[in-house]
C-alpha cells in the first residue's frame, strides 16, 4: 500500500471532518406552486391539495424530458410530499407522515448531454428515460453512454472490459437491484445485458465511493429500475437488426406493480449486416477460428444466440413501508461445429459449445419511521456459469471447462436525518461468494476441481454535512470488512467535498481506499476457446492476495450560459494485483508474480450547448505503469492498458421530434512487446523486446446515428421511433491488439486483433 497516499487521504479526511456542507442546483428554485402550474399545461392533468400544504416549497426546475411519472418520482424524492394518483387527469397532494427524503443534489445538469448529470459527491447520474442521444448508439445502452465520460474507456471496445482510470474491467463493482453481477454483456461483450426501458437511474462513481460500496478498487456502477408505483400501464416494443425485445409497467392494485421486460436474438436463425460485424470482431484470431492455421474447412456450421429476462415486484405495505423483490436472468449460447482437412488430408471434425449464464434475485424491505429515520434489509443471491466444451470427434478427445460464482449477500441499512444540514447512515453487510473452477481433458485423461469459499462481514457508516448558505458539502465515511478466509480487517476512510466558490465555479475533493477479494486471471489464453478466457479467482493467503487501492482527485468546473468546462487532476495506485489478471501476452504470459500499477491523470470535459446543438470535447492524459518485482527486474515498465491520450468530440442536433448525433473518438496506440531481432533456434519460446515497449498506430472512428420519434394515432396515444446508426463509418482499420505465435514450423507470426468494422443498425419501437 501507498502509505504517503494512505496519509493524505487520512488527513483530508480529518481536516474534512470539521467543515459543513451541502449545494443546490444551477437553476435558482422557484416556488412548488409554479412548477404545479407548469406540469399541469405540460401533461394536461390537475394537482388537488390545500394551499398551506405546499406553502413556503421552492423546488429546483424540473427536466421538460422527464415523464409524467419521472416528474412525480422527483417531487416525491425532494420535498416532504405525496403526490398520489387518483385518475388519469387527477393527483392528489398530502403531507408525508413526518417522515424527509432526500435526494443528493444535482450540481451540473445536461453533463455531457440531456438525461446526465453530475451530484455534489462527485457521482454522475444518467436517467435513461431522459437520456437523448450519443452518436453511433440508436438505444441507450447505459455501458456505452458512461464510456464517452472521461477517464472511462474500454481499450478493447468491449463494454464488458471497461477500465475506468487504467483499472481492469473486474475491478468495477457492478450492481443491479443490489445484485453484484460477474456478467454484464450480450455477444461475449459488445452488448449490454441490461435492458435499457425499464432502467431508471445509472449511478457512476470513479473515486469519493460511498462507504455503503465494497469490493471493487477501480469504480462503482449502480443500476436500478423505478422504485415508484405509477398506477398506470406502460408497455413497450421494439427491434433492431440482432433482436427484439419488449418491456411492460403493469398495475396489479392501488398498492402493488410488476414490471418485466425481455429480450431475444434472432441470430440464431437470420444473420443481418451487423451480426457478421461483430462475429467477426469477436470470434476472428479466437482458438475457433481457422485463419490462423493451414487446415482447409469444409463445413462450418455455427449457432449464436442470447436474451435477457428481469422481473420487479413492488408492493406498498401501507404508507412507511414497501416490499421489492427483483429477479434477472442473463444467457448466451454458442454452438460451433466444423469439418476439415488437415495437413495429412484427413477429414476431422470438433463440436464446440460455449455458454455463458447467469442468475439473480434481491429482496428488500423498507421501513419508514418518524423523525427522519429510515431503515432496509436486503438479501440477495448472484449466479455466473461459464462453460464450455471441444469434442475432437477424430482425435476422441473432450474437453470440459467451467467457471462458476455463487454469491450470496445480506445487507441492513439505517439512516437519520438529524436536521436539514445533517444525515447519519450506517449498517453491516455479511456476503458468502464461492467460486469453482473445473477442467476435465480425455485422451489423456486428466481432471482438475477446485472451489474456494470467502465469507466478509462489513460494517459501514458515513455523515453527510451541509452548510446554512448551502454552498459547501462534505460526505465523510469509513468501511471496515473482515475476510474470514485471509483472517485480515481492512479499515477504508472516503471523503466528498464540493465548495461553490462563486455562482459558476465550484471546487471538488475526492478521496477513498477501497479493497476487493475477487478477481479474475488468465491462465491460458486459449481457456474458453480464448473468448471468454478470465476466470473468476478468489483471493487467498498464498498466491492471490487482496487487491487494495488508493486514490484522490481534485477538480473545479465552471458553468454558465450553458458553457461547462471541467479539470479534474487524480492519482490513483492499486496493490497486489496478479500478473494474470493483467493479459500479458509477452514473455510475462505465464507468469505468476504480485505487483501494483500507478496511474496519475487529467480529465478534462467542455460542453457548449446553443440552440438545438449540443457539442462537447472530452480528453484524458494520463501516465499507467507497473511495477512487479519479479518481473522486468523490478524495474515499472508501461500498462498493458495505457492510453497516453484518449479524447472524443461529438455534436447533437436536437429539434422537436428528430435527432442526429456524429462523434468522434481517437486515442494514443496501446502497448504492445515485440520479438527480439535476434532468436535463439534452440529455444522453442519467443524472445522478446522490453515488455510494452512499442505502440501501435493511434485508433480513429467515427459514429453517427439519428433518431425520429412520431404517433400513430391522432389521439396520441401511441409513440413510435425509428432509428438509424453506423459504427465506425469510415470503415476505418484500427488494431486493438498485437502479440506473437510460433507456428508449426518454429516461425514467429504476428495477430493482429482488428476493431469493429463498419456496422450498421437499425431499429424500430412503438411505445403504448
Amino acid at each position: 500500500m501507498n502509505k504517503r497516499l494512505q496519509r493524505v487521504i487520512l488527513y483530508v479526511f480529518i481536516i474534512a471532518s470539521c467543515g459543513l456542507a451541502h449545494s443546490q442546483n444551477d437553476e435558482e428554485p422557484q416556488p412548488l406552486v409554479q412548477i404545479l402550474n407548469q406540469l399541469e399545461k405540460r401533461y394536461n392533468v390537475k394537482f388537488s391539495y390545500e394551499n398551506k400544504t405546499i406553502e413556503g416549497i421552492l423546488v429546483s426546475p424540473l427536466y421538460p424530458e422527464l415523464s409524467l411519472e419521472q416528474a412525480l418520482n422527483q417531487l416525491r424524492l425532494i420535498t416532504p410530499l405525496d403526490f398520489n394518483v387518483l385518475s388519469s387527469r387527477f393527483i392528489a397532494i398530502s403531507p408525508k407522515d413526518n417522515t424527509i427524503e432526500r435526494l443528493e443534489e444535482v450540481v451540473v445538469t445536461n453533463y455531457l448531454t440531456k438525461g446526465i448529470s453530475k451530484t455534489n459527491n462527485g457521482a454522475v447520474e444518467v436517467d435513461s428515460k431522459a437520456f437523448t442521444m450519443l452518436p453511433g448508439l440508436i438505444e441507450p445502452d447505459v455501458l456505452q453512454i458512461i464510456q464517452s465520460l472521461p477517464g472511462i474507456i474500454s481499450v478493447d471496445e468491449l463494454i464488458s472490459n471497461i477500465n475506468v482510470r487504467g483499472g481492469t474491467n473486474d475491478q468495477n463493482l457492478v450492481i443491479y437491484e443490489g445484485i453484484r453481477m460477474y456478467q454484464t454483456g450480450h455477444f461475449f461483450g459488445l452488448i449490454s445485458a441490461f435492458n435499457p426501458y425499464l432502467t431508471d437511474e445509472v449511478r457512476i462513481s470513479k473515486n469519493g465511493t460511498s462507504a455503503l460500496f465494497g469490493n471493487g478498487v477501480s469504480s462503482t456502477i449502480a443500476i436500478k429500475n423505478t422504485n415508484k408505483t405509477s398506477n398506470t400501464y406502460d408497455a413497450g416494443l421494439g427491434t433492431n437488426l440482432l433482436s427484439i425485445d419488449g418491456y411492460a409497467k403493469i398495475p396489479l392494485s392501488k398498492k402493488t406493480e410488476l414490471q418485466i421486460s425481455a429480450r431475444r436474438s434472432f441470430t440464431d436463425v437470420f444473420a443481418s449486416t451487423t451480426y457478421d460485424a461483430y462475429f467477426d470482431r469477436i470470434f476472428t484470431d479466437s482458438e475457433l477460428s481457422t485463419s490462423n492455421n493451414i487446415d482447409t474447412v469444409l463445413s462450418l456450421d455455427e449457432r449464436f444466440l442470447f436474451y435477457d429476462f428481469t422481473a420487479k415486484f413492488l408492493y406498498n405495505i401501507n404508507k412507511t413501508s414497501s416490499l421489492r423483490i427483483n429477479l434477472l436472468n442473463i444467457y448466451n449460447s454458442l454452438d460451433y461445429n466444423q469439418i476439415f482437412t488437415n495437413t495429412s488430408n484427413n477429414f476431422q471434425e470438433t463440436k464446440s459449445t460455449l455458454n455463458q449464464v447467469s442468475y439473480g434475485a434481491s429482496a428488500t424491505y423498507s421501513k419508514k419511521f418518524k423523525d427522519g429515520i429510515n431503515t432496509s434489509a436486503q438479501i440477495y443471491y448472484s449466479n455466473y456459469d461459464l462453460d464450455a466444451q471441444n469434442n475432437d470427434l477424430t482425435n476422441q478427445q473432450l474437453l470440459v471447462q467451467e467457471n462458476k460464482v455463487e454469491d450470496y449477500g445480506l445487507r441492513l441499512d439505517i439512516s437519520k436525518i438529524i436536521d436539514n444540514n445533517i444525515e447519519l447512515r450506517g449498517g453491516y453487510q455479511f456476503n458468502e461468494v464461492g467460486v469453482t473452477n473445473f477442467e476435465d481433458v480425455t485422451n489423456p485423461n486428466f481432471t482438475s476441481l477446485i472451489k474456494e469459499i470467502n465469507r466478509t462481514h462489513a460494517f459501514f457508516g458515513e455523515t453527510e454535512r451541509y452548510s446554512k448558505s448551502r454552498n459547501t458539502y462534505i460526505r465523510l465515511g469509513a468501511r471496515i470488512s473482515y475476510f474470514e478466509k485471509l483472517k485480515e480487517l481492512v479499515i477504508e476512510p472516503r471523503f466528498a467535498f464540493n465548495q461553490k466558490i462563486s455562482d459558476h465555479i465550484r471546487l471538488e475533493v475526492l478521496g477513498e481506499l477501497k479493497s476487493q477479494s475477487i478477481s479474475q486471471v488468465i491462465d491460458l489464453q486459449q481457456d474458453f476457446f480464448g473468448i471468454e478466457k478470465r476466470r473468476w479467482l478468489l483471493s487467498n493467503t498464498t498466491d492471490v492476495p487482496l487487491v487494495k487501492s488508493q486514490q484522490i482527485s481534485l477538480g473545479v468546473s465552471y458553468n454558465q450560459n450553458n458553457l461547462l468546462v471541467s479539470l479534474e487532476g487524480y492519482y490513483k495506485n492499486v496493490d497486489d494485483i496478479n500478473a494474470r489478471s493483467q493479459g500479458f501476452q509477452n514473455q510475462f504470459q505465464f507468469a505468476n508474480d504480485i505487483g501494483s500499477y500507478t496511474i496519475t491523470g487529467l480529465d478534462f470535459l467542455i460542453n457548449k450547448r446553443f440552440n438545438n446543438f449540443s457539442t462537447w470535447l472530452s480528453y484524458t492524459l494520463s501516465n499507467n505503469d507497473y511495477k512487479f518485482d519479479n518481473l522486468n527486474d523490478g524495474e515499472a515498465f508501461p500498462s498493458t492498458l495505457d492510453l497516453t491520450h484518449v479524447a472524443n468530440a461529438s455534436l447533437t442536433y436536437n429539434l422537436d421530434n428528430f435527432k442526429i448525433g456524429l462523434g468522434i473518438n481517437w486515442h494514443s496506440g496501446r502497448p504492445y512487446t515485440q520479438p527480439s531481432q535476434i532468436q535463439n533456434n534452440a529455444n522453442s519460446t519467443i524472445e522478446y523486446n522490453s515488455p510494452n515497449s512499442s505502440r501501435l498506430n493511434d485508433y480513429f472512428r467515427t459514429d453517427i446515428s439519428a433518431v425520429y420519434n412520431f404517433y400513430l394515432s391522432k389521439g396520441k396515444g401511441t409513440k413510435a421511433e425509428v432509428g438509424a446508426s453506423a459504427w465506425n463509418i469510415f470503415n476505418q482499420n484500427n488494431i486493438i491488439n498485437r502479440y506473437y505465435l510460433l507456428n508449426s514450423e518454429g516461425n514467429i507470426v504476428e495477430i493482429n486483433n482488428q476493431s469493429l468494422k463498419f456496422t450498421p443498425n437499425l431499429s424500430f419501437r412503438v411505445n403504448f
